[in-house]
């Protein structure tokens, strides 16, 4: 078996992690460390799990770590996770992380999306940003993985096999990027913005410009396409706790063939279980719809094509919490340790919710 521990195992993502983790036949969760309630058991926090586990929070405690655990997760907050990764990097531990310290590949960019130098550059080469679909090689026998954020990596999947498609004539310069995210986006502590008398109801635009995910967003399509691509991307938050629907507008240079798009899709996802087309005639989910990933690690993707403007509009859907961030660090892990990718995460959604 396995060991595994959590960092800030508290936090939804953490839950989740642990969740997922507990039922995983190949792992033995041995830690799980949160500040705040440190001696505490897990089920007090995360009271979906009892009767799963008497596993108790713990310190974060490095030195501790390297000798209990073969492999992390971390779901430190941005700007935390570089200040403890390090330390486990260099003492050989495998590591996935879900925050964005080590995303973006290159170090220059991290004062302006993020507001800070990086401290530990050299990583940065190390790390793997890990979307298996697209890059499924790379992580396999990965020691260090950095997991997307759950926006980017929604828009990612719909984007990357239209990028890749040279011929579509995609205009790589204007890509307009619109999300709306579910409360359990903004984390579990609690605030002004997430009170529920503030949240319920809301579509709210939180991020109409210059959201930082488009970094990871341009250097994925950038990577796919070979050429340099520019995104606009603009965040809202919706009523709703789980899930996120991004709409991603494209135009061409010509005439589409709907036959052409499902090819560029099929053609990247053939043999991708955790990605699912969908675009019906009938019935009243035509097209993507968070409400029915909620629970799972699948992403949605369909499209329409308005030919009057030549515009794409294309549509992923993903529950934020499991393919947006535990479910794909979880399935980075099968490959790293050379399990099936599937293991441990291959449940279907709930409906209704």
């Amino acid at each position: 078996m396995v060991r595994v521990g959590v960092l800030a195992a508290s936090g939804y993502i953490g839950g989740e992690l642990l969740r997922l983790l507990l039922q995983h036949p190949e792992v033995d969760v041995v830690a799980a460390t949160a500040r705040k309630y440190a001696g505490e058991y897990v089920f007090r926090v995360h009271p979906n799990l009892r009767g799963m586990t008497e596993l108790q929070f713990t310190p974060l405690d490095a030195s501790k770590l390297t000798g209990s655990c073969d492999i992390v997760f971390a779901a430190l907050p941005h700007g935390e996770s570089v200040m403890v990764v390090p330390q486990l990097a260099d003492a050989g531990l495998k590591i996935i992380d879900l925050s964005a310290d080590f995303r973006l590949s290159d170090r220059g960019q991290y004062p302006s999306w993020y507001g800070y130098d990086h401290p530990r550059p050299d990583l940065l080469e190390k790390f793997v940003f890990s979307i298996p679909e697209i890059n499924r090689d790379q992580v396999k026998g990965a020691t260090l993985v950095s997991s997307p954020g759950c926006m980017a990596i929604t828009a990612i999947l719909a984007l990357a096999p239209l990028l890749k498609e040279k011929s579509l004539g995609i205009d790589r310069d204007h890509i307009v990027v619109d999300a709306k995210v579910g409360s359990s986006g903004a984390g579990g502590k609690p605030s002004l913005s997430t009170h529920f008398s503030e949240r319920f109801g809301v579509v709210r635009p939180y991020k109409p410009a210059g959201h930082r995910h488009s970094a990871e967003i341009e250097q994925v399509l950038a990577s796919v396409s070979g050429e340099k691509v520019r995104v606009s991307m603009s965040a809202h938050a919706v009523n709703m706790v789980r899930g996120i629907l991004v709409t991603s507008h494209i135009f061409t240079s010509g005439p589409v063939n709907p036959i052409d798009i499902w090819k560029a899709y099929r053609s990247m996802y053939t043999g991708s279980y955790f990605v699912r087309l969908v675009r019906d005639k009938h019935g009243p989910f035509r097209l993507p719809d968070p409400k029915l990933v909620v629970g799972s690690n699948f992403c949605d993707i369909g499209f329409e094509i308005e030919e009057r403007t030549g515009r794409l509009v294309a549509l992923s859907a993903t529950d934020n919490l499991i393919k947006g961030a535990a479910g794909n660090a979880i399935q980075s892990m099968n490959l790293m340790l050379g399990f099936d990718e599937k293991t441990g995460i291959a449940m279907a959604p709930l409906h209704p919710v």
